[in-house]
């Protein structure tokens, strides 16, 4: 694997073990699969040779590599989804955890971009 998706895969593994079992980790897995997406996108920029901008936001990410591959514009709904999961669950607020579908939903999601990514940079 190259250029980043090593990072990307193992969020994404993380993710997947965070919720198995008896006793799932909801919100730790919820933010693996943003942090999955994330690093997918900037192994995209880094295999293109772009500048990596420093931020969490996967809209602005896709958004990017749109620039360079309007195919990217597929991934919009999944990217504005899994935004927010980058702090969402991450301190105490009314809401402490994500259900059980919407993790597995997101991991979806973040399998969605991983895996157009790898195809992108596979050719």
């Amino acid at each position: 694997m190259k250029y980043g998706l090593y990072k990307a895969y193992n969020d994404l593994k993380s993710a997947l073990k965070l919720l198995d079992g008896d006793d799932p980790i909801m919100d730790t897995a919820i933010y693996h699969t943003q942090q999955c997406a994330e690093k997918a996108l900037k192994g995209y920029l880094a295999f293109k040779k772009e500048p990596l901008k420093k931020t969490h936001d996967i809209e602005l990410l896709v958004e990017i590599c749109s620039v360079i591959d309007s195919e990217f514009e597929k991934l919009y709904e999944c990217s504005e989804n899994l935004t927010p999961y980058a702090t969402a669950f991450r301190y105490p607020d009314i809401y402490l955890e994500p259900d059980y579908d919407e993790v597995y939903e997101a991991i979806g999601m973040a399998k969605e971009i991983l895996e157009f990514v790898e195809k992108k940079i596979e050719g």
